[in-house]
């Protein structure tokens, strides 16, 4: 039953990345299909970043108010009602109304389910899981690829990524006794667990996807104000922005101001992505030794490398490209390890809370920091890139050792209380 449910939490990450890139894909035909100007693709994943935000804020609520199984079913559902919706939209503005659907559902699966790994599975199914994650989001485009050349339109490409997701909740449906029957029970953090140690898998029991009677709801104000949290919360909102920074400014970067060929710049910067994927893969073969604070730490050691890299002002471009694949290398495990790192930071009875608010800070981040740039590079240039990156990776990297610092004093592995003034342990 346990690999079984693994497979079934497997499978709902890659529905996940399904989605994500099929705007970016399709929007060079939809926005003339549809008689808008192209910068109004900035609606709509604006709406949908809304919603992720929103849902998850809302996460905690909902996933102990029905259980993670039940809350990830029926968020996928929603994701497939919202891209059929969107196949058969004839307008703009029903794309910016499905488009509400289509991020809530996004927003409340990703909190339910990175909490419910974090909390019951070993570092190396993380980085696996996030790793599918990006299986998902790279098959989309060539589906969306796929029905553009052979006649089907965006609209079917849509509906092929929606009748996927279909099939996908249906298997989460069924797989509902097993969320109830599989106790994942969460291995005892020790010092060194939390420094660079291994977490242990599940073993089965009763009532996983039943929230313990013992440990009530956690309000936003109340998590915000537990000591570390807003540390943890800017570091997030860093490395996101950052990463959407990356994907999509890098190939603009290389064309504008480094001269390179714009077919080499594209697959460089898909190289990126390539590198968080296979790098996310790869981490989870050391991650369970190496533990989360070597992987967030090493991650945005790599990120500066990279970027430094990608800064040099030389005649060749060799160290530039080079630099953009280690930053993807970099990006990879720092994600995974700041969710599977938070019941040990901030204890198991308030991880579903934080996590939700980590999600909204990531989403915000991801939101936020892209447009940010392109008003820079309008006003200075493109060759402020690397040095945007840089500010982010600075901040992302100070926020996570004054974290690892603020754990230390206080010892790992118990449950922080809020606390206006020094921190307390429950």
């Amino acid at each position: 039953m346990y690999s079984t449910l693994l497979a079934v939490i497997y499978v709902a990450f890659v529905s996940l990345g399904l989605p994500d890139a099929l705007v970016g894909a399709g929007w060079p035909v939809m926005h003339a299909d549809l008689g808008v100007p192209i910068a109004f693709a900035g609606i709509i994943t604006m709406v949908i970043a809304g919603g992720t935000i929103v849902a998850s804020l809302a996460s905690e609520r909902l996933t102990r108010r029905f259980g993670a199984g039940t809350v990830t079913a029926v968020s996928v559902g929603l994701t497939a009602c919202a891209l059929v919706g969107f196949s058969l939209s004839g307008s703009f503005w029903l794309l910016v109304l499905w488009a509400i659907p289509y991020g809530l559902g996004a927003g409340a699966v990703d909190a339910a389910l990175n909490n419910y790994v974090a909390l019951h599975y070993a570092a190396r199914h993380m980085n696996w899981l996030h790793s599918f994650w990006g299986v998902g989001a790279a098959i989309s485009p060539f589906i969306m690829s796929y029905a553009l050349t052979s006649g089907m339109g965006w609209d079917g490409a849509y509906r092929t990524v929606g009748i996927i997701q279909a099939v996908i909740t249906v298997g989460l449906i069924v797989s509902l006794p097993l969320w109830r029957k599989v106790h994942a029970v969460a291995p005892v953090h020790t010092d060194d667990e939390h420094d660079g140690g291994a977490t242990g898998d599940a073993t089965t029991g009763d009532g996983a996807d039943r929230p313990a009677p013992s440990t009530g709801h956690v309000p936003l104000a109340t998590a915000l104000r537990i000591p570390g949290v807003a540390l943890i919360l800017v570091a997030f909102f860093a490395y996101c922005g950052l990463e959407g920074t990356a994907i999509l400014w890098a190939s603009t970067f290389l064309v504008a101001d480094r001269g390179v060929e714009v077919a080499t710049a594209a697959a460089f910067a898909s190289l990126f992505l390539l590198g968080i994927t296979g790098g996310r893969f790869l981490a989870g073969f050391f991650a369970d030794r190496i533990g989360d604070v070597q992987l967030i730490r090493g991650g945005f050691a790599a990120l500066g490398l990279g970027v430094a890299l990608i800064a040099l002002p030389l005649e060749t471009d060799v160290l530039a490209l080079a630099g953009l694949v280690i930053a993807g290398l970099g990006c990879a495990p720092i994600y995974p390890a700041i969710i599977h790192s938070t019941p040990v930071n901030f204890g198991r009875r308030n991880s579903q809370a934080i996590i939700g608010i980590q999600m909204a800070a990531a989403y915000t981040g991801s939101t936020l920091a892209p447009p940010l740039f392109g008003v820079i590079s309008a006003c200075a240039g493109a060759w402020t890139f690397p040095y945007f990156l840089a500010v982010l990776v600075v901040l992302g990297l100070v926020m996570s050792e004054r974290l690892n610092r603020l754990v230390a004093r206080r010892g790992r592995g118990g449950e922080l209380s809020p606390s206006t003034s020094g921190a307390t342990r429950s």
